[in-house]
């Protein structure tokens, strides 16, 4: 007997990755290293190296009252490029575009392995997962892809004096914040797919073959009977009955 459950099993593996390429999506925002900057005058970046993320702008530093100085990037800042604006604004719809995508993968997982759904509600909520993953990895890969333009043109940001950046780098690189968010994207996205190309079992709708009927979270393989069929049967039935109603020759002359 085979389980509907049983046509789900690439879906099931769909949900674990999209909950893990959400999460390391979050993950990627909350990381500085998305530029690296590479400084030449080590008088107050010590290290030889800042790095810009989409919330803060760090670096180290022995003269400063912190070992790692940083500072918040706000939004509203007027020096801040519209890559890094745009990745605040994308990250954050990603990171809840994915808490949907997530909430409606594992709806219709129940529905699936509960046996609770019909044709059309498991289609449609797998259907509206796969989407809503796809659009969860569109809005992190933009932000991304845009930063990693910026970083190999070697963009500069004019920060404020408060910051302590330089007013441009000898040099930029990318980030592990960046590396990490493309490869939870392209997670997101794979696991959008796997929604996206699942089929229902279709059922058979010619009159002698068999059906696929669902029942219970199961499949059940019937053939409705035909009406040759049927006739067969009644025939036989009524050959049965005539014969029970026929009395014994022999009980009859023994009887005599």
């Amino acid at each position: 007997m085979a389980y509907l459950a049983h046509t789900a099993h690439l879906q099931f593996l769909g949900l674990l990755l999209g909950i893990l390429g959400w999460i390391l999506i979050m993950c990627s925002a909350g990381v500085n290293e998305w530029r690296l900057w590479y400084v030449s005058d080590k008088s107050v970046i010590t290290s030889g190296v800042a790095w810009v993320g989409v919330w803060r702008a760090c670096f180290y530093s022995h003269i400063m009252s912190t070992a790692e100085y940083c500072q918040a990037l706000a939004i509203t800042d007027s020096f801040l490029p519209a890559d890094i604006v745009l990745a605040q604004v994308l990250i954050m719809m990603a990171v809840v575009t994915g808490i949907i995508g997530n909430l409606t993968a594992g709806y219709g997982m129940r529905k699936v392995y509960f046996g609770l759904g019909r044709r059309r509600t498991i289609n449609l909520t797998f259907w509206s997962a796969g989407g809503m993953y796809l659009f969860t990895a569109t809005c992190s890969l933009v932000p991304l892809f845009m930063n990693t333009v910026a970083v190999l043109n070697n963009d500069t940001i004019a920060f404020p004096p408060e910051y302590y950046f330089p007013p441009a780098p000898t040099s930029q690189g990318i980030g592990s914040g960046i590396g990490l968010g493309i490869g939870a994207s392209f997670l997101v996205a794979f696991s959008g797919l796997l929604f996206l190309v699942y089929r229902y079992p279709k059922k058979d709708q010619q009159p002698n073959a068999e059906v696929s009927t669902e029942g219970n979270g199961y499949l059940v393989d019937s053939k409705p009977w035909s009406s040759v069929g049927l006739r067969s049967i009644t025939e036989g039935r009524e050959e049965i009955s005539a014969n029970e109603g026929e009395d014994n020759p022999a009980f009859e002359l023994e009887e005599n």
